[in-house]
């Protein structure tokens, strides 16, 4: 079975605060291991279950249409280096 890899990064254009301030900060720390990253590569499996509980905090989804959350999802092409 081949391992998906992703990306999840901080959605700069999403301006909202309400998620980071209510445990977003600190989940997204325990994922980047506090090394202030703007973005990780993670296993599919590992993102699919962060963002499940990223989902519950308050100001998942306050933002506007083009970004509606504070992290996003990006597939990996092929060829990327990681």
């Amino acid at each position: 079975m081949e391992t998906r890899m992703v990306r999840l990064a901080i959605d700069f254009e999403n301006p909202g605060t309400e998620w980071w301030e209510a445990g977003g900060s600190d989940l997204w720390e325990a994922l980047s291991e506090g090394f202030g990253e703007n973005a990780v590569v993670v296993d599919s499996s590992i993102a699919d279950s962060w963002l499940l509980q990223a989902a519950t905090l308050p100001g998942w989804a306050g933002g506007p249409e083009f970004s509606p959350h504070p992290i996003c999802l990006k597939e990996l092409h092929h060829d990327e280096e990681v």
